[in-house]
């Protein structure tokens, strides 16, 4: 479900993200732009999830660098996705780095995760933002190796070669990272979901004590009928 979730809207086709991307590299603007209108929601989503408030600002920088050496970049369009969440990571850490100085922070992940607005009002775009603020929280919650490697998977959309890539691993420890990652994820909605029928089966319980449903309402006291099953 989160990763069905996160995998909608990526936009353009490969084929036209490698017919973009030349475009780019010849110097069009038009080429540049489906490239960040394909890119730039995951990678934000990314982001937000690894430096919070500062997302925008290092997504901000992210693409300068990506203007800024797009014509000297030789490649296809996925290994440019890969090189983008590379210079993404990169300015990422140097900003965790900076924020652990400024508040003394051994800059986790799970530290760093924040809400963001929404894109508009809507009903269905809040619900969404909802599911999604949910998700990345429930990941934050993970430990930081394996809360980039199911970033990068399920955000980013990376198989597990160009996450490897990414974050300068071999391909089996990222594979290990992302497998324990989203086992730990399992068992914390699991348990998220356990609480939920819990504590459901309380409410019940609450209100047949409240309005005495269950007792034979002899003496009109169905909670005391209730409380007396209970306890014996």
């Amino acid at each position: 479900m989160v990763h069905a979730r996160f995998e909608e809207g990526y936009g353009l086709a490969w084929g036209d993200l490698d017919s973009a991307l030349a475009a780019a590299r010849r110097g069009e603007e038009t080429g540049f732009a489906e490239l960040w209108h394909a890119l730039h929601p995951p990678l934000l989503r990314y982001l937000r999830a690894v430096v919070g408030d500062a997302a925008e600002d290092v997504a901000s920088e992210t693409w300068l660098q990506a203007a800024k050496d797009v014509r000297g970049y030789r490649g296809d369009a996925a290994g440019f996705r890969v090189w983008l969440f590379r210079v993404a990571r990169h300015r990422a850490l140097d900003e965790l780095r900076k924020a652990s100085r400024r508040k003394e922070d051994n800059g986790d992940v799970a530290e760093y995760v924040t809400d963001w607005p929404a894109p508009d009002d809507t009903e269905r775009a809040a619900a969404e933002r909802e599911d999604t603020e949910r998700a990345l929280r429930l990941i934050a919650r993970l430990p930081k190796d394996q809360a980039e490697a199911v970033l990068l998977r399920v955000v980013a959309g990376l198989d597990v070669a160009q996450t490897a890539k990414v974050l300068d691993k071999r391909d089996g420890a990222v594979r290990i990272a992302a497998m324990r990652g989203l086992k730990r994820l399992a068992a914390i909605l699991a348990e998220q979901q356990a609480d939920g029928e819990a504590g459901r089966d309380v409410d019940d319980a609450g209100g047949m004590e409240e309005t005495g449903e269950t007792g034979s309402g002899r003496n009109g006291r169905g909670s005391r009928t209730v409380k007396g099953a209970e306890y014996g």
